[in-house]
């Protein structure tokens, strides 16, 4: 695979991500059942009128995009592709309850047509007037990473100097109700910055939009470098290990070889202890911390880990929240992000240090 670089990195979540607050101060507490956006000024970016007509995902979606193309320095992009599991549920909701209110008459299609999953990477393409390769994958727990994929090979076929990948995904009260029937998020809040003790199943919702400039020319002032990708579905835990293996072997690497994992723990009794198991076994030396008590669980969140690995690699330290576990941020060139959602969807993406 041809060498890509993240040019450039900006994330909406629950934390002060957009700003690089993370990294300069303590994360935020919340003990409700979802963790919000910490919404940044978007005056910078869009206009009142604008934003009126825009939900929360697709603020936060182009802001992030646009974002990182100012941090870049150049207008526009040759590819947009983005994922997203739930799409634009804030809209959604709206549609189907005005079905029902309405009793199926004189709906008015505003909602419909700002519910669909593409919304966020045809605005982006609206706002940019770009009018180049454009697709969002709605895959679940891969929808993050297919997006990721795509903009690789686009590069790697030549296909495109650069692209802009990234994710979106909101929460609202109720898609909460029904995902916690099924047991995906805990029965009553808890603090976030505890999650980790809870010891009961079920994590804390979340919802995060962020976006990545690739390129596969490099730049001095590129944050990292993704080496591979790889996804695994429905594996038992000795699947899971081969998987990996063979993976690492195909980088060329060994687990010794990686300085940092970044792990999906969420805080389900349940799902950690596959985390510890590999922990223990196949990366028993290797230095690892968590992140989903920093932005909640959602489909999408691995594009959070991917900005907080870039940003660690990039700026040579760690957020404060991660003092604690002594690990020196000098040290650290290579990093190998593992998230599982669901049970079902593996992903593990290794980045390091340009070269």
């Amino acid at each position: 695979m041809k060498k890509i670089f993240i040019r450039s990195a900006s994330y909406i979540s629950a934390q002060e991500t957009f700003n690089n607050g993370l990294f300069t101060g303590s994360p935020i507490e919340y003990t409700e059942t979802i963790l919000p956006f910490a919404e940044p000024s978007y005056k910078d970016f869009m206009n009142a009128r604008q934003l009126r007509r825009m939900s929360k995902v697709v603020r936060t979606g182009v802001t992030t995009a646009l974002r990182c193309l100012k941090d870049a320095g150049i207008e526009t992009v040759d590819a947009i592709v983005s994922g997203t599991s739930y799409g634009c549920m804030e809209d959604s909701e709206a549609f189907l309850k005005s079905i029902v209110l309405q009793n199926e008459q004189a709906l008015s299609p505003t909602s419909f047509i700002q519910s669909t999953h593409n919304l966020v990477s045809a605005q982006i393409a609206l706002t940019l007037k770009c009018h180049n390769y454009n697709t969002t994958y709605a895959h679940r727990g891969f929808s993050f990473e297919h997006a990721l994929t795509d903009a690789v090979l686009l590069l790697n076929e030549q296909s495109a100097e650069n692209a802009l990948a990234g994710s979106a995904d909101e929460m609202t009260g109720f898609t909460w109700n029904v995902l916690r029937r099924f047991g995906l998020f805990k029965q009553q809040a808890v603090s976030n910055l505890s999650l980790f003790n809870s010891n009961t199943r079920g994590s804390i919702a979340g919802q995060g939009s962020g976006f990545f400039l690739l390129s596969g020319n490099h730049n001095e002032n590129d944050y990292a470098q993704i080496d591979g990708i790889e996804l695994i579905y429905k594996a038992g835990g000795g699947d899971v290990k081969n998987e990996v293996a063979r993976f690492l072997s195909a980088q060329k690497i060994n687990a010794g070889d990686i300085d940092l994992i970044i792990t999906g723990r969420n805080g389900d009794m349940l799902q950690d202890k596959m985390f510890d198991d590999m922990h223990n076994t196949v990366f028993a030396n290797v230095a690892s911390i968590n992140y989903k008590h920093l932005c909640g669980e959602y489909p999408t969140s691995s594009s959070f880990a991917l900005w907080l690995a870039a940003n660690i690699i990039k700026q040579k330290q760690l957020p404060p929240c991660f003092e604690e576990t002594g690990i020196d941020a000098e040290k650290i060139n290579r990093i190998l992000i593992y998230n599982c959602y669901q049970y079902r969807y593996h992903s593990f993406i290794l980045i390091s240090k340009c070269n």
